[in-house]
């Protein structure tokens, strides 16, 4: 039988009814919004019975009462025949760039498959080993392009098509908004950090992002997205009702997600992204600098910003154990504030007043985290942060053009 690939992604999925809300934001009220898992956890887990179940996830793959999906799962009688961990593992305990290798879950048996690092036809070979016929997906994203779970989510669609596997997104809200920021990726620059070319600030939800990946680059593959109730382009995650999950060590608060589209980008550079401290990317800075970075930003008036100057002492990463000064980042209107042109001042600002303190990391990391060259030559070369944004406004509206057709969500 041939499927129709676009008219087949746009059935929904497993006859769960989604519900849309009218209200806005300021309207919403506490567990207003429904995530997936909820939905089918309701169910007690019945449109998955009978399948071979291979559950990627998280510790953010969590019911409103603390229960993990796959332990709420195997509680039902509706038992996964195997689970796989992304970055920082199935249970979580793994630092940035780890992960927790094959194991069996203590809590319930479960075989756990190490899928960090993998590619399509590792992962594959897995999802073979294992004997699945359905891979379910349920990880919180926080909207930013190198943050590396949804390219785990891609790698997994890829190996489930591979295999003939079922694929199933427990979709989740965006945290930051559906707001789209930043550059495309150029495809020359694809790494770990971003394979294919999407916005910085992609805007999307998971399900969103599986619906645009396996219409753009896959090959034909059964998907099905349980989609989120209650949710909307314009919320944030403090509107929705939901109780936040770490989905990394280095990602403690939703203030966090709404600065790491940007402050990531410190990565890339040779000042600490805060990591080792209590508020990673919101406390960037390097040993040395002192109030005046402080006072030239808050010169600029950025639209939602605030800047505190502050000084601290990573116990891990940049600078471990070192004296260090810079500022707080906050954000004080998430409607008003943009990530990445913030970023784009904070380094540019800091190039012209700590031109010896300032610089790249000699990996030009931050090339795969831009996306392309072009944010560092402009840069060194003293463009500002007008010139610089303005760079990719048309590659940003033709993304938007591009997804369109893809979004679930109004």
């Amino acid at each position: 039988m041939t499927l129709n690939r676009r008219n087949f992604l746009a059935v929904p999925a497993l006859a769960v009814p989604v519900l849309t809300s009218s209200a806005t934001p300021a309207q919403a009220q506490p567990r207003q919004v429904l995530t997936g898992a909820e939905q089918l956890a309701a169910q007690g887990w019945r449109p998955l019975a009978g399948r071979k179940l291979g559950v990627l996830s998280n510790p953010t793959g969590v019911l409103a009462n603390g229960d993990h999906v796959v332990d709420s799962m195997v509680a039902a009688g509706v038992r996964p025949v195997a689970a796989f961990g992304p970055e920082h593992g199935f249970r979580g305990s793994a630092q940035a760039g780890g992960s927790e290798g094959d194991y069996a879950d203590p809590r319930t048996g479960v075989p756990v498959y190490d899928a960090y690092g993998a590619d399509a036809a590792k992962l594959a070979s897995l999802f073979k080993k294992a004997a699945l016929d359905t891979v379910v997906f349920d990880i919180a994203d926080v909207g930013a392009r190198f943050y590396t779970y949804i390219w785990s989510l891609y790698t997994a669609m890829a190996a489930a098509a591979k295999v003939n596997a079922s694929f199933v997104v427990l979709d989740r809200p965006n945290p930051i908004s559906g707001r789209l920021s930043g550059p495309v990726l150029d495809p020359k620059f694809a790494s770990g950090v971003g394979l294919k070319p999407i916005a910085q600030q992609h805007g999307m939800t998971v399900g969103e992002l599986a619906r645009f990946f396996a219409s753009e680059y896959l090959p034909p593959l059964q998907l099905e997205v349980v989609q989120v109730r209650g949710w909307q382009r314009e919320t944030f995650f403090a509107d929705t009702g939901l109780r936040w999950v770490m989905p990394s060590p280095n990602m403690p608060t939703p203030d966090t997600a709404l600065v790491y589209p940007g402050t990531g980008l410190f990565e890339g550079t040779v000042f600490s992204e805060g990591r080792g401290t209590t508020r990673p990317f919101e406390i960037i800075g390097a040993p040395g600098l002192d109030w005046h970075w402080r006072e030239e930003l808050e010169k600029l008036h950025l639209p939602g910003a605030a800047f505190r100057e502050t000084y601290f002492v990573p116990t891990f990463g940049k600078f471990a154990n070192e004296p260090c000064g810079g500022v707080q980042v906050s954000v004080t209107d998430p409607r008003a504030f943009d990530a990445i042109t913030t970023a784009v001042a904070m380094i540019t600002t800091a190039k012209r007043i700590a031109p010896d303190k300032f610089g790249w990391r000699p990996d030009h990391m931050i090339d795969k985290l831009s996306g392309s060259a072009r944010l560092r030559t402009m840069v060194d070369a003293g463009a500002g942060v007008d010139e610089i944004t303005g760079a990719w406004r048309a590659e940003l509206a033709d993304f938007a053009r591009r997804r369109r057709s893809h979004l679930i969500y109004r």
